[in-house]
């Protein structure tokens, strides 16, 4: 048994004997299907086929205790038989489809139609018609080849678009592909502990095999479907797959079966990998996810066809239920006969309507849901959602421009001809009239081109992408894209003590045992013979087997901490104390340990229960001091004897041994045994209070846990940027307290508040217990330290700062976490931090963003990156305004009067594309400064166009536009040439249009420059080569520009220039740096008449009916919402009402009255939080939810949680509620590890295969 691979004469008869299932005498399907059965069923399919787990280990040549051998033959042939751990992605998007995708721009589709008509117009001859007759405007045309030409314009427009189409692909192709990086990223951080030829190691999670014994432990996210071997006190969460809320015990006599993606919530264990990938039990079901998906278009329209006609059945009776009904009124005599019919009829329809349309209904939907699941929403995040607003409102300030452009073009050209010079209409020439219509329309639609700023979303995409992809090197992980930037408006910091801002290497520095304080650790001499026994026995056994000292890495390093750190500290000891922990642990091994009662937030401490040959049993406890030195009734002494332990001692150790380490900011840790007697008989082991008494006390060690040397100063940086740090810790209230002073969290003489979680609980609830809102307000601004909290108060904490209005503007809070209970207050938190060292898998599921180094300084680095984004999105707004503002007026000035606009579309053309993209490109890649954490946070409400930047705008285009005017009206004579208003058709290009033209780029190319700055400062050209990107595009865009003006010829209507005239150009063009001086002298509280624009979209401004809607979009978009205010969309038809009403109905009975209600026991258990998508912990007023019912609490301002639940009341709201954001796990290989970031697994609907008529799968679809 103990040997790791079975081969010889045994495997060769199992070969032989079973051909169909290759090497192994267990096949697949086997395993599937043994994998689907639960609890005793589980228990009995593995009695019934392989008599026991050990069995089970023989069939699949594994051994329990030494895994297997580990050698590459042996993985490589498990891989081939029982697949991998990974799940085939979703092939990504070609190149092809995405410049389809950027086809679809309306404004360029309305280009390319006006092009092809005048590509068509243009090779019409009239047939002998004199020109002339049909006006001025139409005749004198030199030459022929003249007017040959007239097609450049409408291929060089089509051209443009290629060009436009062709880089906005291109940026989305490499968008995906960062993407895509990310999360391979995320993927290749995930390790999980193996046994492989007797030794523990560390493997990736793709690499995990059937056949490997795992060890599990508190807080993992299980990569695979196993069969427990061993296990210690463990409870997992499988909310994810099964929506039982409760944590499922897990023994080898009751639930040996463990399932891939649910959680480790308390205990330790070993588990046989049975079922791994596709073939696992989240596998299968994203499998049957991704098989919807790869549907042709066909199937999915037939699919809608089908679905449309369901609902117009479904109407049909619908309004035939109704008129029966009717009839049921008006009949009173035949009251009884009805009834019983109607009964009859109720029967049926639940037969069939019921089951035939009801569910049709609902599986319809659920079709929806599987597919909303497999297409991740696209983010928006807080500053999208107010961009596209902005985006939207100047659209149709473009749009409006535009058509009145057209309108007055026209106009003037019928005045012009046929009233002006009375001309009479000839048949002949409408041609000729036709194209001036096209020509006049192209006009149009470039100044709605110019005026669209498409750029913007593009911008906040590079932005984002591109401080992603640099916060990564900062050791800023980042899985929500939206954090990042949410985090620049962070107000608030709640961090974690242990590894955030201490180093997380901890060693015993002080002890007090046989009745002595010893300042530094005793040798071992010094400590009686059976007290150190009993030490190193309780140490070795009662510290977790996965916790240990390893070799340091390099000669001459310290030793490497394996494990939980306060362990490791303990382990240490036992090393100092030159004795050896192992040689216990080889004694005793896990499998030996009677009964282990794991540490959790709620014990405070961690037991071990041994079985003695006499039949007596000894307990070893370890846990915090002040909590296990009141269940110690003995207490060792220097001779080696117990003595009673009266209140009056503990009060002496407590005064003069614990306080005093605390406030040297030790952790103070009790050691402590108990006998059980065989005379007492077997104690009830379930009854932990009994149990934990009684204890004596071996010894009081103080661990030390260095301060970070980086932390002080980041913690100042972040006061100085208006950004408060609060620290929320689990040790006691004195080392939190020194500790918080050695950071600088609380200065001396400040007027702050240190309070520990039992008072903080007494301030917020009233008599009743409940928590008020006002109790918090009084509390939390002056909150610095918050100690011996649980992860319940840590989670009040959070909703209290968010939910407040104490201060203007809202608070934003960040907080740090590291343990399976902070998954609550990571995820409430508007941007949660979850360590990447010490971090349990499901706080960094539950987190928006992974600290690779767990540094607090990085947390800094966040902030600053944030506030970045914000910056160069609002410099590239600067920067487009300026040019919206110019080239709409000129266009539209130039053509009103002049009959054609200075710019010609593909000028326009050429300058949006200098605007859009590389402009984004350019601002949006700016580095981040110090000088961004001199400043306060924004707020949620900050406008993204502040008074400033609007001075800037208003300033710059007042200046150009007085260069340009002059230039198109008094050019000729300032640089004596001819005149090129008033041109003809298909006249060659002119000077002086040319000169127009030229000017105009290079005032934008040096405004680029000024846009730099966004907060009035006067050195624009500050760390300017610092940023390479910029140098080269601003460089790279005049290179272009002197090709199209010197080469461009009739295409770009351009005449090349002499040098006179670039100079004056770029003269006219650095003006505008000096002009930016003037206006930045200007002060901006002088003018009072400047708005700000850019606000978010306020919750109370979007209709209620909109507000339902939103779960059911794909994305939920501002912008969208302000085209489509008013019109009513025909989402929830008749026929869904109608269901809803009916599930209602048919479940109302089913209900407890307190359905929705907390009850007093749920708010002591973390799982009763864990099933909701907002891990709910308290709520001031008990509400029973509809099904329509929004959740009174959740006003995070970025929502990431929860598909179902509305959108928060914030200003900002985000609205970007995915349970599967970023790792959708279809989208991707996976090894089988992260499905969904937000809610700790597979949504309900999708995890359970629809079953009609389950009240879970009808209240799902409906909700």
């Amino acid at each position: 048994m103990a040997s790791n691979s079975f081969r010889g004469s045994k495997r060769g008869r199992h070969a032989q004997a079973n051909h169909d299932v290759g090497d192994f005498n267990c096949s697949l399907k086997e395993l599937r299907s043994l994998m689907e059965l639960r609890g005793p069923e589980g228990i009995a399919r593995i009695q019934e086929c392989y008599g026991d787990v050990e069995g089970l280990c023989t069939r699949l040549r594994t051994s329990p205790i030494h895994g297997l051998g580990g050698h590459a033959d042996d993985i490589a042939r498990r891989k081939e038989e029982f697949g991998q751990n990974v799940i085939p992605p979703k092939k990504p998007k070609t190149f092809l489809q995405l410049v389809w995708e950027a086809l679809q721009d309306v404004t360029l589709i309305i280009l390319e139609v006006a092009a092809i008509i005048s590509l068509g117009l243009s090779f019409y001859r009239p047939p002998d018609a004199e020109r002339e007759n049909c006006g001025k405007a139409a005749g004198g045309v030199e030459d022929e080849g003249e007017a040959d030409a007239g097609w450049i314009e409408g291929a060089a427009i089509l051209l443009s678009v290629v060009c436009v189409v062709l880089v906005t692909a291109f940026n989305d192709w490499s968008k995906e592909k960062q993407f895509r990086g990310l999360q391979s990223r995320i993927e290749q951080e995930q390790k999980f502990t193996v046994v492989r030829g007797g030794q523990v190691v560390q493997v990736h999670v793709a690499e995990i095999v059937v056949g490997d014994v795992a060890q599990v432990k508190y807080g993992d996210l299980l990569p695979a479907d196993g069969v427990l071997i061993q296990g210690n006190d463990l409870k997992i969460d499988e909310s994810s797959l099964t929506g039982e809320s409760d944590h499922v015990k897990k023994t080898l006599d009751n639930d040996p079966m463990l399932l891939s993606g649910t959680h480790v919530m308390e205990g330790s264990g070993k588990i046989l990998i049975t079922a791994v990938g596709v073939n696992s039990q989240t596998g299968i079901i994203f499998t049957l996810l991704g098989a919807g998906e790869d549907e042709d278009d066909d199937e999915e329209e037939k699919a809608e066809k089908e679905r449309k006609k369901r609902e117009r059945e479904e109407k049909k009776k619908e309004k035939e239920r109704r008129k029966k009904e009717k009839k049921e009124k008006k009949d009173k005599k035949d009251k009884l006969d009805k009834k019983n019919k109607r009964d009859e009829k109720n029967k049926k329809g639940k037969s069939q309507d019921g089951a035939g349309v009801e569910m049709q209904a609902l599986n319809s939907d659920d079709e929806g849901e599987e597919k909303k699941k497999a297409h991740p929403k696209k983010e928006k995040s807080v500053l999208q959602g107010k961009l596209t607003k902005l985006a939207v409102q100047i659209g149709k300030a473009g749009l409006f421009m535009s058509g009145l452009t057209v309108i007055i073009l026209i106009t003037l050209f019928m005045v012009d001809t046929f009233w002006i010079q009375g001309l009479p209409w000839i048949a002949d020439c409408t041609p000729i009239y036709i194209q001036f219509c096209v020509k006049f329309f192209i006009i149009g639609v470039t100044v709605l081109v110019v005026a669209v700023p498409e750029g913007l979303p593009l911008a906040v995409t590079i932005s984002l992408a591109y401080s992603v992809k640099k916060m990564m090197k900062d050791n800023n992980l980042v899985r929500h894209l939206d954090a990042c930037e949410t985090m620049g408006n962070a107000t608030a910091i709640c961090s974690d003590k242990t590894g955030t801002l201490t180093m997380n290497r901890m060693t015993v520095v002080q002890a007090y045992l046989g009745d002595r304080h010893y300042r530094v650790v005793p040798e071992s001499d010094l400590i009686p013979g059976k007290v150190l026994d009993l030490l190193i026995m309780g140490i070795g056994v009662n510290c977790a087997y996965t916790s240990k000292i390893m070799s340091p890495e390099k000669e001459g390093g310290l030793p490497r901490q394996v494990g939980n750190k306060t362990e490791c500290a303990l382990l240490g000891f036992v090393l100092e104390l030159r004795r050896d922990y192992m040689t216990i642990r080889n004694e005793i091994p896990e499998e030996k340990l009677f009964k282990v009662y794991t540490f959790n937030s709620v014990r405070k401490s961690m037991s071990t229960v041994l079985k003695n040959a006499d039949g007596s049993y000894r307990m070893f406890s370890k846990g915090a001091s002040e909590i296990l030195l009141k269940k110690c009734c003995k207490i060792m002494t220097a001779s080696g004897e117990a003595k009673v332990f009266k209140p009056r001692d503990r009060d002496y150790v407590v005064k003069n041994v614990i306080e005093p380490m605390a406030s040297e900011g030790l952790r103070t840790i009790c050691l402590a045994y108990r006998d059980f007697p065989p005379v007492d008989g077997e104690p009830d082991w379930e009854n932990e209070t009994d149990i934990l008494t009684g204890l004596t006390c071996l010894c009081v060690v103080g661990i030390e846990d260095p301060v970070r040397p980086e932390v002080p100063d980041a913690i100042k940086r972040c006061q100085r940027a208006g950004i408060t740090v609060r620290m929320v810790t689990g040790d006691n209230i004195d080392t939190a307290r020194a500790i918080a002073s050695k950071c600088g969290i609380v200065h001396p003489g400040d007027d702050f508040l240190c309070i520990d979680g039992k008072e903080f609980n007494r301030r917020i609830r009233n008599q009743l217990g409940e928590i008020e809102q006002e109790r918090i307000d009084k509390i939390w601004p002056k909150l610095r330290v918050l100690a011996r909290s649980s992860p319940t108060d840590k989670h009040t904490l959070v909703k209290g700062i968010m939910d407040s209005t104490v201060l203007e503007p809202r608070q934003v809070v960040a907080v740090t976490g590291d343990g399976t209970n902070d998954g609550p207050a990571l995820k409430k938190a508007d941007v949660g931090f979850a360590m990447g060292i010490a971090g349990t898998d499901v706080a960094k599921e539950a987190s928006d963003i992974i600290l690779t180094d767990d540094n607090f300084s990085s947390i800094v680095k966040a902030v600053m990156w944030g506030r970045n984004v914000y910056d160069s999105i609002s410099k590239f707004l600067q920067f487009q305004l300026t040019v919206n503002v110019v080239a709409v007026i000129v266009a539209f000035t130039g053509a009103c009067i002049t009959q054609d606009s200075p710019l010609k579309a593909v000028q326009m053309l050429w300058v949006n594309l200098i605007m859009d993209t590389f402009a984004s490109l350019a601002l949006a890649t700016e580095p981040p400064t110090e000088s961004l954490l001199l400043r306060k946070p924004y707020g949620r409400n900050k406008p993204l166009i502040s008074r400033t930047m609007m001075k800037n705008i208003l300033g710059h285009a007042v200046y150009q536009l007085t260069v340009i005017f002059t230039l198109l009206f008094t050019g000729e004579q300032i640089f004596d040439i001819d005149s090129g208003r008033y041109a003809p058709l298909h006249a060659p290009p002119s000077e002086h249009y040319t000169i127009v033209f030229n000017t105009f780029v290079m005032m934008q190319l040096f405004n680029e420059i000024n846009a730099r700055k966004i907060h009035g400062e006067r050195n624009v050209f500050d760390g300017i080569f610092k940023n390479m990107i910029f140098c080269s595009i601003v460089f790279g865009t005049f290179v272009i520009q002197i090709v199209i003006v010197q080469f461009g010829g009739k295409p770009f209507s351009c005449v090349g220039l002499s040098i006179d005239q670039w100079l004056w150009c770029v003269f006219l063009g650095f003006g505008c740096l000096l002009w930016g001086q003037v206006v930045t002298t200007v002060p901006t509280s002088r003018l009072k008449f400047l708005k700000s624009a850019g606000h978010g979209t306020q919750q109370e401004e979007i209709p209620e009916d909109e507000l339902e809607e939103m779960e059911d979009l794909d994305e939920i978009d501002h912008g969208e919402m302000e085209m489509r205010r008013g019109q009513v969309l025909w989402c929830r038809g008749l026929g869904r009402i109608q269901t809803q009403i009916r599930v209602v109905n048919a479940f109302q009975d089913t209900l407890s009255p307190y359905e929705g209600l907390e009850t007093p026991e749920s708010r002591n258990s973390i799982h009763n939080f864990m099933t909701t998508p907002e891990f709910r912990i308290e709520d001031s007023e008990p509400q029973i939810p509809l099904i329509d019912d929004t959740e009174g609490e959740d006003d995070a301002p970025t929502k990431r949680n929860a598909a179902q639940t509305l959108p928060p009341p914030s200003t900002l709201a985000t609205l970007s509620s995915t349970p599967n954001q970023n790792n959708n796990a279809v989208d991707r290989i996976i090894p089988l590890y992260k499905e969904s970031p937000k809610t700790g697994g597979i949504p309900q609907s999708a995890a359970l295969p629809p079953r009609p008529g389950s009240p879970l799968h009808s209240l799902e679809t409906s909700l």
